[in-house]
This record gives C-alpha cells, sequence and structure tokens, in this order.
C-alpha cells in the first residue's frame, strides 16, 4: 500500500494522501465486517480463505481474523491478480 503510495506520490503527493486515506478507510470498514469482501473462485479456491475488496482501480485482498481482518496484498486491478497470488505462495 505505501508503495502504491510513494508511486502515486511521485506526481501528485495530495492524491496519494487521499489514497492511503481511503485504503485506511477500507481496512477499518472492513476489519468492522469482514464478510463482505468478494470470495473470488476464479482466481484463488473458495478454502483459501482470501476475499477481495476493490478501491478504486486497487484490489484490497485479505483473510478474515479472529479480530479484524490480515491485509495480504494491496494490487492494481490492472495486475494479472491470479498469477501475482500464484508467486507468492
Amino acid at each position: 500500500m505505501y508503495d502504491i503510495g510513494e508511486y502515486v506520490g511521485a506526481d501528485n503527493p495530495p492524491a496519494a494522501l487521499r489514497l492511503i486515506d481511503r485504503f485506511e478507510a477500507a481496512f477499518a470498514f472492513l476489519a468492522d465486517a469482514p464478510g463482505l469482501g468478494h470470495v473470488r473462485t476464479d482466481i484463488v479456491p473458495r478454502a483459501s480463505g482470501l476475499r477481495f475488496w476493490t478501491v478504486g482501480i486497487y484490489l484490497v485482498i485479505y483473510c478474515p481474523a479472529a479480530h479484524g481482518i490480515n491485509v495480504i496484498r494491496v494490487l492494481s486491478g490492472y495486475r494479472d491478480v491470479s498469477a501475482v497470488l500464484r508467486r507468492s505462495e
């Protein structure tokens, strides 16, 4: 997430700060209701427990946890998400 903020901030620092705020708001929202994210069986098996939530053009990939969520990755929606996740295994 912070790498994305640095990338955006190179051209537009105020936009980067707004984007980081949007990510943090999404994390807090999802921590209160972790089941709201989408299960994407076209990307990962249901048994993985991963859920997906969009923030603008970005995809928050997370797992519900006992007290909130564990954010796994934040990726551009333009990337091949399934390939990135396979490389991360």
